[in-house]
């Protein structure tokens, strides 16, 4: 009997499977959050064949051929017809939808060796809940492969928030003055206020959402949030306001007892870079933290003004993309290159 291991891992929002080998090598993966288009639902003929083993030197060890619940045996390979499609088993005239039929597929396997096919269904058996299907692996997306070609340097997905404030606060202290202000003090609570904001964000990833922090653009400028997902794509841009009253009057923005700033143009002005780095519409918002009064006099029509605890608004945003043009668009973004357009 072959002995695999099932291993859970978060996968895009998702917790995803790993079905491995003593050794560590993966046969097989389950994803209970949605199947993949084109593969086949699983074929349950009426008695079992003896699955036809591929030519596999890799991986010598025989799969348990005993079967589980709920699980399908293989007949021999098909002669033509789609990847992962299920041959016809001469009995019952064609490939036979047990699971999913007419309510649709829940889940998917990844198969990667035929041969354990078996194997994988039997160590995966008491973690299957609802529709399924197996099949091999979904071919690689436009969006992945330039993920996978992307050299590291290049990017941005491990940005954390508030990047470039990190090098402010890890700045050696001058000497010390009994006067004297220490400088970091005001880089670590704007630091504070893109790190709160940017965790909010970053619970968005189960509902489809991608963020990326601290968008390097020409200039010296940058996008403090970029938020890509169902409702759309967002530049946010974060005003720290610790205990300070913030007064809106657009185009400027008053904190405290200090002066306008214009606030919004520069919003708006980074949302338009992005639109021409993306090719795609990117709506500006303006994201306020920790202010103790916020006071909008003349509201922005185009820019939309947000405090700490109000991310998850976005998620109830009705459907403007896709989830392949959500990929394609976080690919493109986490590009450094891209924004050398902007």
């Amino acid at each position: 009997m072959t002995s695999l291991r099932v291993t859970p891992a978060h996968w895009e929002g998702r917790t995803r499977l790993y079905v491995s080998l003593a050794n560590g090598q993966h046969v097989a993966w389950y994803d209970s959050g949605g199947s993949v288009e084109g593969e086949s639902p699983v074929d349950q003929p009426d008695e079992p064949d003896d699955p036809a083993e591929p030519d596999d030197p890799a991986d010598p060890a025989e799969p348990d051929q005993r079967g589980a619940r709920g699980t399908a045996e293989a007949g021999s390979e098909p002669s033509g017809g789609p990847p992962g499609a299920v041959p016809d088993n001469g009995r019952t005239g064609g490939p036979r939808a047990v699971r999913g039929a007419s309510r649709g597929c829940a889940g998917h396997i990844s198969l990667v060796f035929e041969r354990y096919r078996q194997a994988v269904l039997s160590a995966l058996a008491p973690h299957l809940t609802g529709d399924w299907t197996i099949g091999p692996p979904p071919v690689p997306t436009r969006a992945d492969l330039a993920r996978l070609s992307l050299h590291p340097d290049d990017d941005l997905a491990p940005n954390r928030p508030g990047e470039t404030i990190h090098a402010e606060v890890d700045l050696p202290s001058g000497p010390p003055h009994r006067w004297a202000r220490d400088p970091r003090r005001s880089a670590r609570a704007r630091l504070r206020a893109h790190q709160m904001l940017g965790a909010e964000l970053e619970q968005l990833d189960a509902a489809g959402w991608r963020v990326l922090h601290a968008v390097p653009l020409p200039g010296g400028d940058r996008i403090d949030h970029l938020l890509i997902g169902p409702g759309g794509v967002f530049a946010v841009h974060t005003v720290p306001a610790h205990r300070l009253r913030l007064r809106i009057a657009d185009p400027e923005v008053r904190a405290g007892r200090g002066g306008p700033v214009p606030l919004l143009r520069l919003t708006r002005r980074r949302a338009e870079r992005a639109c021409l780095a993306l090719a795609t519409a990117v709506r500006p918002v303006l994201a306020v933290v920790g202010a103790a009064r916020l006071e909008v006099v003349r509201a922005p029509g185009d820019v939309r003004v947000i405090r700490e605890g109000e991310a998850s608004a976005f998620a109830r945003l009705g459907a403007v993309h896709k989830p392949a043009d959500i990929a394609a668009l976080h690919a493109l973004a986490r590009d450094r290159r891209t924004w050398l357009r902007s």
